[in-house]
């Protein structure tokens, strides 16, 4: 993979004035055919750069799940009218749920070493799979404004705690704006502070998870400790009743897990983007333990918080930044800058880890010509940070869980079709080459495989309608069925959709896609590439150079 390079004065003054000055060189690809335009940071990853082991992985989640996100994630359960327990409950179940999904579809990458963009191929078909692609990176998108949100007034208080006149900064911004103009001051520094950290390569992120677990998770147990300690005790906290009772606190429960899982979904979509740098196929396996674990310490954090908000102040606190704001005196304040300045590293880390960097790898598939992983990471900070204008999604507890629990029906079938694809129809076993070459086997009928468009259209259609609901309950009504289906959208889309897809594939079986092991990109890969045998099926001839696969074969 060619060294970036800062360009020339001469590059920076034809890309300010002509749209082909920003095409990028065309790169010769190991795997893409020659007249296909891709570049390197799409192909398969290089034994050399493949420098993730089994803690390299545990860092990850930290730096992806301790987030003043996750706190509020813990928090809003407690706003909706459920109680302590119930979030903790919710919390662990997703986390479960989240855990099972990302080792599986993980296995993908740390075999094949190759990002999600060019994994689902496989199953949606070369061009089909686009709309995959798409999807998850517009929900990498909204997520990178969602976390910079939190990162924003993060550095907000930090900039209150050295000139506490900056809490009544006159506001000059119309209420149509939905935000203030301390707000967006606060927001726009803390993308100043972040953009530095996109452009750090992939392979080396390490570094920056280590340094964000040594210094976070102290930080944030001690502000847990103080609240504890001012509330005299937990035993108040972490019994709070929940405020509804009978079947609407059932249905309650099941929407937030179904809106906290959906919520952190997509990284078992795309989980490939990571676990393709892997030193070996079992290092990622390390994350198992770790996704429930972190999750539910983190979200009881906000909980716990929550619940002595009550207790001490009686007002809801969801999110950390507010605890600091009760910090007083210079020691406090001092205090508080530090860990206000943690939380946003926090976010940074997360942003890079699980947002800024899955967008790149989507974009960068979508727009080889145009855009490569630097490229993309800058332009998920733009479109995510501001475009999409971020903040009115976490302006209520309520929309806030809309949000989370609407791209759960896209999620679902997704990560479920990667689940099915990889472990019960392909066993396995791919031909790499193949998923870079538009006329190669996954090719289907014109790039669409028919078994994953119909899978997805029966999976999805019954969920519109609780979407419609979700986003405008005044203006659409269904009846409560519907709901109730949506409301466990996450667990009807992600195992429906196995059962679907796979029922297609046994019935209607695609041929010339089958093969008996798995074709490398290349021939020091296809020496330590593993082989499991496949359990019935078309038998394929496993060299590189079958691709001899019928225009009717193709077409089915």
């Amino acid at each position: 993979m060619p060294k970036a390079t800062l360009p020339s004065k001469d590059e920076v003054k034809a890309r300010m004035t002509t749209i082909e000055a920003w095409k990028l060189p065309k790169q010769t690809s190991s795997v893409a055919p020659a007249d296909v335009w891709t570049n390197a940071d799409q192909d398969p990853v290089p034994l050399e750069r493949r420098t993730w082991g089994s803690w390299a992985f545990c860092g990850y989640w930290l730096s992806d799940l301790l987030t003043v996100a996750t706190w509020q994630t813990g928090s809003s359960i407690l706003i909706v009218g459920l109680g302590t327990n119930d979030a903790i409950l919710i919390m662990f179940v997703s986390g479960i749920c989240n855990m099972i999904a990302t080792i599986l579809n993980g296995h993908v990458g740390a075999t094949l070493h190759v990002p999600f963009p060019i994994a689902i191929r496989s199953s949606y078909g070369y061009w089909f799979s686009y709309f995959c692609v798409v999807s998850r990176a517009i929900l990498a998108a909204f997520w990178l404004g969602i976390q910079s949100v939190g990162g924003g007034a993060a550095v907000g208080q930090a900039i209150t705690c050295i000139w506490p006149s900056f809490a009544t900064l006159p506001n000059t911004l119309p209420p149509s704006a939905g935000i203030t103009t301390k707000s967006m001051v606060s927001y726009v520094i803390f993308h100043l502070i972040q953009f530095p950290f996109l452009l750090i390569p992939s392979h080396k992120l390490q570094k920056l998870f280590l340094v964000k677990s040594i210094l976070v998770p102290p930080m944030a147990v001690g502000m847990l400790i103080w609240i504890c300690v001012k509330a005299n005790g937990v035993n108040a906290i972490l019994n709070q009743p929940a405020t509804l009772t009978g079947s609407a606190c059932a249905w309650a429960w099941l929407a937030a897990l179904t809106s906290i899982t959906g919520g952190w979904y997509s990284l078992s979509v795309n989980i490939s983007d990571f676990t393709r740098m892997s030193r070996d196929s079992r290092a990622h396996l390390w994350q198992a333990p770790f996704i429930p674990g972190i999750k539910i310490i983190t979200s009881l954090f906000g909980i716990v918080a929550m619940g002595a908000g009550r207790v001490v102040y009686g007002q809801d606190m969801w999110t950390p930044l507010e605890l600091i704001a009760k910090w007083e005196g210079s020691g406090g304040r001092f205090l508080g800058f530090v860990c206000s300045m943690l939380w946003v590293l926090a976010q940074v880390s997360c942003n890079i880890s699980a947002n800024s960097f899955s967008f790149a790898n989507d974009v960068t598939s979508l727009f080889p010509k145009w855009i490569n992983i630097r490229r993309g990471t800058i332009l998920c900070s733009l479109l995510g940070g501001f475009a999409l204008v971020p903040w009115l999604m976490v302006s209520s507890a309520y929309v806030f869980l809309s949000f989370m629990s609407g791209y759960a029906i896209f999620l679902g079938p997704m990560s479920g079709m990667l689940t099915c694809d990889f472990w019960l129809i392909q066993r396995g076993k791919y031909d790499v080459p193949g998923l870079y070459d538009p006329e190669g086997r996954y090719r289907y009928w014109h790039g669409i495989n028919w078994r994953a468009l119909l899978t997805t259209v029966l999976i999805m259609t019954p969920l519109l309608p609780g979407l419609a609901n979700a986003v405008s309950p005044k203006t659409v009504s269904i009846d409560a069925g519907l709901k109730n289906l949506y409301n466990i959208s996450w667990l009807y889309g992600y195992h429906a959709t196995i059962l679907v897809y796979w029922l297609l594939n046994y019935f209607f079986p695609a041929k010339g896609v089958a093969v008996v092991k798995t074709i490398q990109a290349s021939e020091d890969e296809m020496n330590v590439s593993e082989s499991i045998e496949v359990a019935g099926g078309t038998s394929v001839d496993g060299s590189v150079e079958e691709k001899k696969v019928s225009a009717t074969e193709k077409a089915l």
